[in-house]
């Protein structure tokens, strides 16, 4: 990676100059502008140093400049001739705005790259009072099962030690999809999974995120409504499944007095828009703010199982959704409710 970066250096610093010095000629022999020679080579100067790294290149560009000037744009031509004052004060001028413009380039760059990590720092300790929150309660309760189970299993009929089993398998289940959305999120967020868009059909991508979703949760009753005609959308069909099921799961658990949930796609000539809306309880909106960020602000610390963090699966939602290209969002309806929506390009004129 260092030497691609150096490489890239030397050819933009190497075009800058080449395009100054097309133009210097431009100016004198086509125009018969010669005063601003001097000048088109100090903005190259300044371009060099603006969008190369450290301070070297720029440097180079202006002593590079100074030779250029002198001897193709200054009397003798085609030969060097550093007595005459003005060629010196144009050297000193060029290698003072290389190192000034150099420093504030390569300090703006340093508060953008601190900022940056200091983000993801932020997102990281975030992610991980999720994950803690996440892990405790259902680990919790399998060991409490387990417990109860090695203790006194004897003294326990047969219908309660399967109704235990049971909890135990749905918490291991839970804890599988965390590990899932969490090595998702770490791995789209550090550049790991690269997205391989593929023509998908939406009636066969909704079909298999109703089936998956009607095996974990059969009482739940969720109306589907999508276009009639056939339409196709290029994505990672795995990835936004993963969405979808985040998502419903999330109003699952968390719309407290759901009684009603709804999976709408509307398409327009270059987007499929994918909604998920409920009539719960809502959002509060102290988690609107940073519903996404990894950790969705829950204050609700009980062991429930029914409550828990939704911060990491909307995290992956939000990864996946950015890596698409796309732009994901969730809002309180005014009749009650959530409603999640997040956007897909659907290159109409390539895939249909």
């Amino acid at each position: 990676m260092k030497k691609s970066s150096v490489i890239k250096n030397i050819l933009l610093t190497a075009l800058v100059l080449t395009c100054a010095f097309g133009t210097a000629i431009l100016m004198q022999n086509v125009f018969g502008v010669k005063q601003i020679v001097a000048a088109v080579f100090v903005f190259a100067v300044f371009i060099v140093s603006f969008i190369t790294d450290k301070y070297v290149y720029g440097i180079v560009s202006a002593f590079v400049s100074v030779l250029a000037v002198n001897w193709a744009f200054t009397f003798p031509y085609f030969a060097f001739s550093f007595g005459m004052t003005e060629n010196i004060v144009s050297a000193v001028v060029m290698i003072i705005i290389a190192l000034f413009t150099s420093m504030l380039v390569t300090k703006v760059k340093y508060t953008e790259d601190l900022k940056r990590e200091n983000e993801k720092e932020r997102m990281r300790a975030n992610l991980l009072r999720a994950v803690s929150h996440d892990l405790r309660t259902p680990l919790t309760t399998i060991y409490g099962a387990t417990s109860m189970l090695l203790d006194s299993g004897d003294a326990i009929d047969k219908e309660k030690q399967i109704e235990i089993l049971k909890g135990i398998k749905e918490d291991a289940d839970w804890l599988n999809r965390i590990v899932e959305n969490l090595l998702s999120v770490t791995r789209i967020s550090e550049g790991k999974v690269k997205i391989i868009k593929t023509p998908t059909v939406l009636d066969e991508l909704v079909d298999s995120v109703i089936v998956r979703f009607k095996k974990r949760y059969p009482h739940v009753n969720i109306t589907v409504q999508i276009p009639d005609e056939i339409v196709v959308i290029p994505m990672d069909a795995l990835l936004i499944s993963q969405v979808l099921v985040n998502i419903l799961e999330n109003a699952v658990h968390h719309a407290k007095g759901m009684t009603e949930l709804r999976f709408c796609v509307e398409v327009d000539e270059n987007k499929a828009y994918f909604s998920i809306i409920d009539n719960g309880c809502g959002i509060e909106k102290d988690r609107l703010l940073n519903l996404f960020d990894g950790y969705g602000g829950e204050k609700d610390n009980s062991n429930d199982n029914r409550k828990r963090n939704a911060g990491i699966g909307l995290s992956v939602c939000a990864s996946i959704i950015k890596a698409h290209g796309g732009f994901i969002c969730a809002e309180n309806q005014r009749e009650g409710g959530a409603k999640f929506t997040f956007d897909l390009e659907r290159e109409k004129g390539q895939y249909e």
